[in-house]
């Protein structure tokens, strides 16, 4: 099977490896409009249905290296008073982490992998796709550089749209969609050097997007001087004439966000400090679009943003996209002779799924329960049961369990993704 995968980011380079441990890779190429792939961005979390399928494709030594399992979550107010916490990962009972990674390494790691298993030649950087078009059993792409010049057409069995937010192959399915759908939320983030805090693996959030929102969590394990690198996020409620155009790298400036955290110190850290440490701000507005009717049709489908961008509550961005992957190949899998109803097979079972996270994310379930507290407690509390009656606390739970999918019982009984040649019919764990 001949394969064109548009976009080499998190779910470009996952559905690569996940075609080809699901041995259907007759040649696999990824293409990619940037020059270079280079290590870019800030953190993410892996879920552990996500780490489950990265660990089944063979980098958990890797993850294990570079990135931190993640012990818990703590919700805090303005004044760094403790609402509410829960574990997470191995702590909640899954048979398998919830990591918390640097964006730019997690990549750098798939895309050797790809390089390493399917071949040097297998990702093509200054490529991109100006037009795909299908011809009975083929699917013929047009390619273009990076200055616009013609590269030719490229002749392949399946297109994979992996090309995020701005997708290209999906804007030739769905001509005429319109702009991203913005939240009214801008996002600045960055990393910094700090001391550890709290548990040393802690996911930490502080305010409500009512204002202003702050999560902050270690992306690396201790170095020798016993510091961690630090990913931050500040959400604040901007005017509408503030917003920019989405663009994953835009630089942000501390001035615009540093005014909107005066004061702020969540269990020792000093959240004005920690972003003026950061070498580097990125600004981004905080957008999805509506889900789709229909991803694909035939031949040519979509994975990732590409599919479902989405607000990034609940840490689904890169998870989705993996499991994305994986569902992609083990249908493929199972629809050798029919490739077409191998991706309509994939959609009908990840369309629904990413469709009602988009949903959910939109109502920011958590944050109900958050400006309950800023309301009732503007000056902060002793004992947060004097605030919240046992009900609301429990909708906490409850609210930051429908972000974030699959419960540990479920997952831990599930069946493997991972497909055989020797064994297309007997997918198991």
């Amino acid at each position: 099977m001949r394969i064109l995968i548009v976009g080499a980011g998190i779910a470009g380079l996952s559905t690569a490896l996940s075609l080809h441990d699901a041995g259907l890779g007759g040649e696999i190429t990824v293409i990619d409009a940037v020059a270079e792939l280079r290590p870019l961005g800030v953190g993410i979390n892996l879920l552990p249905h996500a780490t489950r399928e990265l660990i089944e494709l063979g980098l958990g030594p890797e993850l294990a290296r570079m990135a931190v399992p993640t012990a818990e979550v703590v919700t805090m107010d303005v004044h760094g008073n403790q609402i509410w916490s829960e574990p997470r990962g191995i702590g909640a009972g899954y048979d398998w982490p919830q990591y918390s990674v640097h964006r730019g390494e997690l990549q750098a790691v798939l895309l050797a992998a790809v390089r390493e298993r399917l071949g040097p030649e297998c990702v093509r950087t200054s490529t991109g796709l100006a037009e795909v078009r299908q011809d009975g059993d083929r699917v013929v792409s047009r390619l273009v550089g990076r200055d616009g010049e013609d590269l030719g057409t490229f002749e392949s069995d399946i297109v994979i749209g992996a090309d995020g937010l701005h997708s290209a192959v999906r804007a030739q399915l769905h001509p005429g969609e319109g702009p991203a759908r913005w939240s009214g939320i801008t996002m600045w983030r960055g990393c910094a050097e700090s001391e550890p805090f709290l548990t040393g693996r802690s996911m930490m959030w502080g305010g409500s997007n009512r204002a202003a929102k702050f999560v902050v969590y270690p992306i690396s394990p201790p170095g020798e001087n016993g510091r961690v690198l630090i990913n931050w996020v500040a959400e604040v409620r901007v005017e509408p004439a503030a917003v920019r155009a989405p663009d994953w790298n835009r630089s942000g400036r501390l001035a615009d966000v540093l005014p909107h955290y005066q004061g702020w110190k969540l269990a020792g850290v000093d959240v004005c400090e920690l972003m003026a440490a950061s070498p580097k701000i990125l600004e981004y507005p905080m957008v999805d679009r509506d889900p789709l009717p229909f991803w694909g049709a035939g031949r040519v489908t979509l994975a990732g943003d590409a599919a479902h961008p989405m607000y990034p509550i609940g840490s689904n961005g890169g998870s989705q996209a993996i499991l994305d992957a994986r569902h992609l190949a083990c249908q493929l899998a199972h629809h050798t002779d029919d490739p077409a109803a191998g991706l309509a097979a994939y959609e009908a079972v990840r369309r629904p799924a990413t469709a009602a996270i988009v949903r959910m994310n939109r109502s920011f379930p958590m944050d109900r329960i958050l400006n309950l507290v800023a309301d009732r407690a503007p000056e902060g509390f002793d004992a947060i049961e004097d605030v919240l009656s046992a009900a609301e606390m429990a909708e906490i739970t409850a609210a930051f369990r429908s972000t974030t999918g699959t419960d540990a019982e479920e997952l831990n009984a599930r069946a493997s993704l991972s497909v055989r040649t020797e064994r297309v019919n007997n997918v198991g764990r």
